[in-house]
């Protein structure tokens, strides 16, 4: 299989199975293209709701669709979804339980150039922030199928934010590592830690490779699951090592850094560095251009790497 973007596997996981599981309904605001699910609204369309740019509403049909025994999957850009119907994602979906996993598309900086109203930067952090709520963020399109196929066998909330565009793929066709709640690791060292998540898994990969070339050997770690965050891959990777990177598409704020900061602090203390988008209107562009920009790249994180090690 070529390169696919993550959203679009997600789609093709729930079309296979709602051929014989009718319970499975997708629902759109207004975003069945861009989420890559026109096939299954084609396909099933008795199993597909279109509410139309109407996000807020989209969260609480697919809670009361739940509540109805439905296995709800809601999708819509993260930047609105994470925003616009944060309040229905905490009471009608995290607070009362139901079995709607949030598919947030087109997540980070994945809109590029239609700038800052179309980014989301900050919904780790808030989404984390809900009692109740998952939230994953896949690196490629492999562990996307694994988790969407896992998530199918739950009945608990989820939020997944996937990006825009399809990414090399970090891992193999036929050697995917996949444990629900666990983080991968990628690599293994001995002198620095990179946790990442999303799309900066394969720049961080990129970024070990350089770096075992000038005999600097690091781990690189997965934490595909954000919440609940691998608290003893966290400390197994930061224990034996020099110094901690983490690579977030998010603001510096509350995010994957902020989480894996806390736990080393508390269990082995060391030196962590984040790398993450600014506290400010991220620059317009692709995002690879964005991500050059910032230096969330393969040389950008080995660079990083060395200063945490210094």
């Amino acid at each position: 299989m070529g390169k696919i973007a993550n959203k679009q596997m997600i789609c093709e996981v729930l079309m296979e199975h709602a051929v014989q599981d009718k319970s499975i309904v997708a629902l759109c605001s207004d975003s069945r293209g861009s989420g890559s699910f026109t096939p299954f609204a084609d396909q099933y369309p008795e199993q597909f709701v279109e509410t139309g740019i109407a996000e807020q509403n989209l969260v609480s049909i697919a809670a009361g669709l739940a509540k109805c025994g439905k296995k709800a999957y809601a999708v819509s850009p993260a930047c609105f979804l994470s925003t616009r119907s944060y309040e229905q994602c905490k009471v009608d979906a995290a607070y009362s339980n139901t079995n709607v996993k949030l598919i947030g598309i087109s997540g980070g900086v994945s809109y590029g150039a239609l700038g800052m109203s179309h980014h989301s930067a900050q919904d780790i952090a808030a989404m984390s922030a809900i009692p109740n709520m998952r939230v994953y963020i896949p690196s490629d399109y492999l562990q996307t199928k694994a988790l969407t196929e896992a998530l199918l066998e739950d009945e608990k909330p989820a939020y997944i934010r996937v990006g825009r565009n399809a990414v090399d793929a970090v891992y193999e066709e036929n050697n995917v590592p996949f444990e629900m709640d666990k983080a991968t690791f990628v690599t293994e060292g001995e002198d620095a830690a990179v946790i990442a998540c999303g799309e900066m898994v394969g720049p961080a990969k990129d970024a070990a490779e350089l770096l075992a070339k000038e005999g600097i050997h690091v781990s690189v770690i997965d934490m595909y699951c954000v919440k609940p965050l691998d608290e003893a891959a966290v400390i197994k990777a930061a224990s034996g090592a020099k110094g901690v990177v983490t690579v977030e598409e998010h603001a510096p704020f509350g995010g994957l850094g902020s989480m894996v900061a806390q736990v080393v602090s508390r269990e082995c203390p060391k030196k962590v560095l984040n790398m993450s988008l600014p506290d400010a209107p991220v620059i317009t562009g692709t995002s690879k251009e964005v991500f050059d920009y910032y230096g969330l790249n393969a040389q950008g994180i080995a660079a990083k790497v060395k200063e945490a090690i210094a």
